[in-house]
């Protein structure tokens, strides 16, 4: 990996593309880089950064959309990284540049504990369809209970 940068207008498919390949393994084919696109025609992505290669190819992305919330909120929702270039750390780069570029908002994602937790990231038990021991939040308003709704385009996944 040579960078990350903001997502440009000629990237989208690139960046479905990573999305179709980082999650092929995992529920419905497709549905994040529908989830992205919709996010997108909706202006529901507050920060799309990619992680581009040597010849300048994307090989990761990471998107943060808003949420409704009782303060700043955001939504860490995909992150992927291309499966030929996992294990290099692009991953913890993307969410790393994701958490720096919203310092005051707190962010929340739906996540592996023991990948998010060393960003910071702890369990939350606030209400939202996405409750659970997944959900987690880190940053600068992070209290006991909260309610939370998603950008209308994450309901299509279910």
């Amino acid at each position: 990996m040579t960078g990350l940068r903001p997502e440009r207008a000629v990237d989208a498919g690139a960046i479905a593309a990573v999305l179709n390949a980082a999650f092929a393994n995992g529920g419905e084919p497709g549905a994040e880089a529908a989830l992205v696109d919709q996010l997108r025609r909706d202006g529901d992505l507050d920060l799309s950064l990619v992680a581009v290669n040597d010849d300048g190819g994307i090989v990761g992305h990471v998107a943060l959309s808003p949420l409704a919330a009782p303060f700043p909120a955001l939504a860490l929702a995909p992150v992927a990284v291309e499966p030929r270039h996992q294990g290099r750390g692009i991953g913890s780069a993307l969410v790393r540049a994701a958490l720096a570029a919203r310092p005051g908002h707190t962010v929340v994602v739906l996540g592996e504990p023991r990948f998010y937790s060393r960003f910071g990231f702890r369990p939350v038990g606030w209400d939202c369809p996405y409750a659970g021991p997944f959900l987690q939040a880190t940053g600068p308003h992070v209290p006991d209970h909260a309610r939370i709704a998603y950008a209308p385009a994450f309901s299509a996944l279910g």
